[in-house]
């Protein structure tokens, strides 16, 4: 038999919040990448994101919108879910700055929590 290590979701801030609220069907794209994710592997949808060593994205597509969902599993043992959100950029493909800014502060919260110091 197979043992996988499945590595727990830590949701940062209102990351989790945030998922539920989108549509059904960008919330099973998103699970069922972030499940691979948790598994070790990398979903087709997933990338790396510019400017953030180790931090990837998952981008699904839902009728006329974009969502993104942005982790990282190369702290501890666990999977980081940093930022869940509709991108509304007015500047082509690029990532607002506002959502830079909040996966930035996660991901240094995360880098915390991953040291085993407290917030």
């Amino acid at each position: 038999m197979n043992d996988v290590l499945i590595k727990p979701i830590i949701w940062m801030g209102s990351s989790y919040d945030d998922l539920i609220t989108l549509p059904r069907e960008v919330q099973n794209d998103i699970g069922y990448a972030l499940w691979i994710a948790q598994t070790g592997g990398k979903h087709d949808q997933a990338k790396p994101l510019r400017g953030f060593a180790g931090v990837m994205e998952i981008v699904s597509r839902y009728q006329t919108d974009t969502y993104r969902a942005v982790y990282v599993v190369n702290l501890d043992d666990h999977l980081y879910v940093l930022h869940t959100f509709q991108k509304k950029s007015t500047h082509g493909i690029a990532t607002p700055k506002k959502d830079l800014a909040t996966i930035a502060r996660r991901l240094r919260q995360a880098k915390i929590i991953a040291e085993g110091r407290t917030l």
